[in-house]
Order: C-alpha cells, then structure tokens, then sequence
C-alpha cells in the first residue's frame, strides 16, 4: 500500500517478480483494493493476499507508525516473525518502515539501531556500500560504529569483497576532522576488527576509494539523493549536447538506476528487509521482490548476525 504509486505499481511490480523471477509472493494491504488491481492485471488468485484494513501514510515517522497495530506494516511484519514469510518488501516511508521493523522484529544482539545498505557502483567498476543511507537519521557514534561493521559485514557477504575497507564520511581526510559526532566515531572505528581507512570526503563516494563509507542516516540519505540527481543531471546535459553516444548514455544511467538495485538491505534486524525507492514504479519493485529473496534464501542476516558474534562492538 505505500511509496508514491501504490498500491497500483506495487502490485503490478509483485506479479512481474512472480511471473519472470518465480518469486512467491504474499501481498499485505488492504484486501478489496489489492484484489481489484490483482484482478485488472489478470492475476486474481494468483497471489495470495493478507488483508490489514490499517495503511501509514508516506508522512508518518516513528512512534505513530508503530501505533497503527493494523496497518500493512505490522501485518507485514508479523508474517516474517511468524515465519510464514521469508523476507519483507516495503516502498513506504524509511523512517515507518524502519521504526516497525524495529517494534515487530527486533534488532540482532548487540545492535542498537539498523541501518540501510546500498551498493553504489564505483568508478573502478566494483561497489561501495554506503552505509546508513536513510534508517537512523539522529545515531550515536557507538551507533555509526556497528553501522560500519554491518556494512562490512555485508560487503564479504553479498559483494564478495574477502577484507572490506572502511571509510568515514567527514569534511576532510585528516584525522580529527568533522564534527563532534564523527570525531568520536572515527575514535571508536580505529579499534573495531577491520581494515579501518580513515576519514573520507564526498567525492570518495563514488571513486572506489574504500569498499564501504560509513555516515549518519540523515547524511547518507542526501548523499544517494544527491548522486542519484547529479547522475540525471549529467546525462541529460551530455545527451542534450552529444557529447556520448546513446548507447553509452544508457549503459551509465542503468549502471545508477535504482531499477538496477530494487532496493537497499535494512541491516541489524532479526528477519530480511528491502526497503524500495518510495517513487519506486513496477519493474523496481519487482526486482526488490528479487533482492529480498536472494538475500533471505542465502541466509544474510543470520551470517551477518554470526559475524557480530565473533566481532568485538561497542
């Protein structure tokens, strides 16, 4: 029922992920209004629904979301923690999504708050995990410090990167840099059991500098909304001036389109998350439906989970 398009593209976006991918699928909303897109698109009785007669607006954040014990959200949740779901898909707001998450299944010892994951493509033509990108907008630096494990912890697991480098995003490269907030952050990463590359800028992002940049999730969420809108903004120009061929235009833009990606792992929880792109349209959601079964079917959370267990955290 959430992000900018739903429940409409939400739900064409389900059916293609069963039809093309074989994922299976349980939609979670309002029954009568899922049923009727189900049914305009061919597909009734084809997936199951589980009615939640509660939807959280995109403008709720936080405690008001956790209260609307009805609501898609909480239905949704309650499935994975019953295990009759494997993992959980939402493109509704961050801030809800996490905060639910958090409510219905629990952070994974000793985590205090998730975090969201997404893989940026490199100029060296790997990726960079940027870490938080959007769950804790307000994090504590002992925070930020098990953001960084999760995130290393996810570039071995899922990118297949056999000893992560980690940077932290400040103002400057320097040691000491930044405000009080990174400056206790950068203390706590020198101790943590990773290859710790000190403080990063913002043109690291993208440059493959290190193989995961660390921030607070109100900075990392303008970080990827500001690559996301120089990246439109630089295609658009070349291609308005010719300065590349269309074929190289396209190749660039899908390398940073977040129908490439679906969505990004919301780490530190008990159960798999993939939170999409609010203004997320089918063939996005559909391949957020992939990455969600792709990560709960290799298990990421429990061997992220593991990965803690045998890491000191702050």
């Amino acid at each position: 029922m959430g992000g900018d398009h739903g429940p409409a593209e939400v739900v064409r976006g389900a059916v293609q992920a069963h039809r093309e991918h074989g994922v299976r699928i349980v939609l979670v909303g309002q029954a009568g209004v899922v049923r009727r897109e189900l049914a305009a698109l061919g597909a009734a009785g084809e997936i199951d629904v589980a009615h939640a007669a509660d939807v959280v607006p995109m403008t709720e954040r936080g405690a008001g979301a956790i209260a609307r014990t009805g609501s898609s959200l909480a239905v949704g949740f309650d499935l994975v923690r019953q295990c009759a779901g494997g993992a959980f898909v939402s493109a509704g707001s961050t801030g809800a999504v996490a905060a639910c998450a958090v409510a219905r299944l629990g952070t994974a010892p000793p985590v205090l708050r998730p975090a969201l994951a997404v893989a940026l493509p490199s100029a060296t033509g790997g990726a960079t995990v940027l870490i938080d990108a959007g769950a804790t907008a307000d994090p504590t630096a002992e925070m930020i410090s098990q953001f960084a494990l999760l995130g290393a912890s996810y570039a071995q697991l899922v990118l297949a990167v056999p000893d992560p480098s980690v940077g932290l995003l400040s103002i400057g490269s320097e040691p000491g840099k930044g405000n009080r907030l990174t400056r206790r952050a950068e203390e706590l990463l020198r101790w943590l059991p990773f290859r710790f590359h000190g403080n990063v800028e913002g043109d690291d992002v993208l440059a493959g500098t290190v193989d995961v940049i660390v921030t607070d999730g109100f900075t990392g969420n303008v970080v990827l909304k500001n690559v996301e809108g120089t990246v439109r903004a630089t295609l658009r120009l070349l291609a308005e001036t010719g300065g590349a061929s269309p074929e190289a235009l396209r190749e660039v833009a899908g390398r940073y389109d977040p129908e490439s990606h679906g969505g990004a792992a919301l780490l530190g929880l008990t159960g798999t998350v993939v939170v999409a792109h609010g203004s997320s349209r089918a063939p996005t959601i559909a391949r957020a439906c992939v990455v969600a079964r792709d990560l709960a079917e290799g298990q990421v959370v429990a061997r992220v989970r593991d990965h803690l267990a045998v890491r000191p955290v702050p």
